[in-house]
């Protein structure tokens, strides 16, 4: 009795070690979950016209490890942060930086990845090398979306900090801003390494990173401020991280992914 004592011991701590520590459950719970679908390869839409991508697959995980049901929807990216504080809403994501401002608006989830912001421009770019070089050429010009953690380093980080500077050209999603570096109408996009490595990986003779990170941030989900879905997703993201299924999936999507 006392081996079997031992053993059973052995097993619960070799368990809690990998996170395999018993969740809360939610019962079935239906949890209305909503991204952008432009951010690859965290959110988009492949060749087939299938909703994928890394932050897809860690919420299924999510929702499966908690007996939650996952019922998802598209917004825009202006949008979002508000839908969800309004609770249209459960929980939103598209690679949201957690933010003092944005804790005002809405409950953030613990850091389910860390991104740093880059240069991504076209793969025969020879005029500039970094960020300093950038900024001194005046006819160059950045594509961003307004309000994301992009703008706001290129504004702070490569020009001069006014937020209406005519160098920063604005698009609606993500994915527009790097369909117009590739047509030359912009000259970089400013981007976290890893989804750095899902584009420059679906256009490998079209683009590539140059400079040094400009800023570091975390990744979060969003949800209404006092929602009760707070607590049981930063343990599922525990028990994500401490057994591998997080770094599974980055190199599943930001590595091993083949978007042709």
């Amino acid at each position: 009795m006392k081996r079997m004592a031992v053993a059973a011991l052995a097993v619960l701590i070799a368990a809690s070690a990998f996170g395999q520590v018993k969740l809360p459950d939610l019962k079935g719970r239906v949890v209305r979950a909503v991204t952008e679908n432009a951010f690859t390869p965290l959110n988009f839409v492949d060749k087939n016209g299938k909703a994928v991508g890394w932050e897809y697959d860690a919420v299924n995980e999510i929702g499966r490890r908690l007996n939650a049901k996952i019922v998802w929807s598209i917004t825009s990216w202006d949008t979002m942060i508000q839908a969800v504080r309004d609770g249209q809403f459960d929980v939103g994501m598209d690679g949201i930086s957690i933010t003092d401002e944005r804790k005002k608006q809405v409950a953030f989830s613990d850091s389910y990845m860390v991104s740093q912001q880059f240069m991504l421009v076209r793969k025969n770019e020879t005029r500039f090398k970094n960020a300093a070089d950038f900024a001194a050429d005046p006819k160059l010009l950045i594509g961003s979306q307004a309000g994301t953690t992009n703008f706001y380093v290129a504004v702070y980080n490569v020009l001069d900090g006014k937020e209406d500077n005519p160098r920063i050209k604005l698009f609606e999603t993500f994915g527009a801003t790097v369909q117009a570096l590739l047509a030359g109408d912009v000259d970089t996009v400013l981007m976290d390494a890893a989804s750095s490595r899902g584009y420059i990986g679906a256009n490998p003779d079209k683009l590539k990173v140059v400079g040094d990170a400009l800023g570091t941030d975390n990744y979060g989900f969003i949800f209404r401020l006092g929602s009760d879905l707070v607590g049981p997703f930063n343990a599922a993201i525990a028990a994500l991280k401490a057994d591998g299924t997080l770094d599974k999936l980055t190199t599943k999507w930001f590595y091993e992914y083949n978007a042709k």
